[in-house]
């Protein structure tokens, strides 16, 4: 077989959407005459832990491990409720303390690119004599944090190596990039970063079309978009939600804010007698107070069902019963590319899916495509409405459901396959 060394930081018991991509890939490289052989770091500081995902690793997978320092070890002693949000790039934009201010611009202009950069050398010198005994060819680094690719490009500029930077989210241009309180040389410094990486990587995977075209403006490198997926195996038996439950499963940053969503559920519930008595709007995740406080201010309090964080199975099963599946994204130009992983699990669910987001945003074709559900902009009022209303008939109805098509192609052995062609 041939052997592949993927660089990453998050790993089980990481949890969250950034550890499943390689999780999975890895899972299913072997099926296809791929060896991989996994390094991570040994004491990590993950901002959101799964143990559940640890059962999913693939039994004689090696999985090599050394220390990391991180500065949000100490700097959780300062403020560990901060710190743990920052690190997860959930940054509230309102009222923030000095405290937290400090803790921002300490991160955007010390730490370049991330927190995570002392990694690097260390790093750079174990792989190094791994990959002279073990005959490695090719190597994988796959960021946020982007520090893991400059592990990557130092060891492609000491070995005769295909390299392969895999981007599961831009690196300028994302959403939180902007609000590190970053100088013009720390700004300056970050594109550097980024345009070498592009430059002396063989080969860029990026998530989305729009991150492939930003990035075919700073390389002439091929670059190739593999999505995230989902790997399960449903049938649709799932007994449903007797509340005609509208769910979003994940993190609702500050900025994942749709005003009109709120203002159309609170129109509909004092229009609609039994749509006040049916509904039940379930939020499992972390939610940023900004957003927790609009959706109070539109009377919609009671019908919160809120959940901190489920294991990843859990979350499944949430998807499977809900009545409608809520995807949220930032309204701005630099997330029209963001495709959050939840979105195949979603697909996969069989369950109506309402997204809400930029203009011209990326998922919007994909569930065009596939026929899961609807997605509109954060300027749509009345045809929101008259979609809520229109599933909710549905709903009572015993009706409501998608028939969808083409969704076997977002699966985690398909997108592999599609990995290994370009390996």
């Amino acid at each position: 077989m041939q052997k592949v060394l993927v660089i990453a930081y998050y790993w089980p018991p990481a949890g969250g959407p950034g550890v499943q991509r390689w999780l999975k890939f890895v899972k299913y490289l072997r099926d296809f005459t791929i060896e991989p052989v996994v390094y991570v770091p040994e004491n990590p500081t993950y901002p959101i832990e799964d143990a559940s995902l640890v059962n999913e690793i693939p039994e004689g997978i090696q999985v090599l491990r050394q220390p990391i320092f991180e500065p949000y070890g100490w700097a959780g002693f300062l403020s560990k409720k901060k710190t743990k949000r920052i690190s997860s790039g959930i940054i509230e934009t309102k009222n923030q303390s000095p405290l937290e201010q400090l803790m921002l611009w300490i991160r955007g202009n010390f730490f370049i690119p991330d927190a995570r950069k002392y990694w690097v050398k260390p790093s750079v010198q174990f792989l190094s004599k791994i990959i002279e005994k073990e005959g490695v060819k090719t190597i994988i680094t796959t960021g946020p944090p982007h520090s893991v690719h400059l592990i990557g490009m130092q060891l492609r500029q000491q070995y005769d190596l295909k390299w392969v930077a895999d981007f599961r989210d831009p690196w300028t241009s994302i959403g939180y990039h902007k609000k590190l309180k970053l100088l013009p040389s720390s700004q300056k410094k970050h594109k550097q970063l980024e345009k070498k990486v592009l430059n002396t990587a063989d080969i860029v995977i990026v998530t989305s079309a729009t991150t492939k075209n930003e990035f075919k403006q700073l390389t002439p490198k091929p670059i190739h978009v593999i999505t995230n997926g989902y790997d399960i195996d449903y049938d649709g038996s799932a007994v449903l939600d007797t509340k005609f439950s509208m769910a979003h499963i994940g993190s609702l940053l500050s900025g994942r804010d749709p005003s009109n969503l709120w203002r159309a559920l609170q129109d509909i519930i004092n229009e609609n007698e039994d749509f006040k008595d049916d509904f039940e709007l379930q939020l499992i995740g972390v939610v940023s107070k900004d957003v927790l406080d609009n959706i109070y201010a539109h009377g919609l309090a009671s019908f919160i069902k809120k959940i901190d964080y489920l294991s990843h199975r859990e979350a499944i099963e949430r998807q499977q019963r809900a009545q409608v599946l809520l995807l949220i994204e930032i309204n701005s130009e630099e997330t029209k590319g963001i495709i959050p992983g939840k979105l195949f699990e979603y697909m996969a669910a069989q369950r109506p899916i309402l997204g809400i987001g930029p203009k011209q945003w990326d998922v919007a074709t994909i569930v065009a495509e596939t026929q899961t559900g609807e997605v509109f902009d954060y300027e749509a009022q009345l045809a929101l409405k008259q979609r809520i209303l229109l599933w909710y008939e549905n709903y009572k109805n015993a009706s409501l459901k998608v028939n969808s098509k083409n969704v076997a192609t977002y699966s985690r052995k398909a997108l592999t396959q599609k990995l290994v062609n370009y390996l």
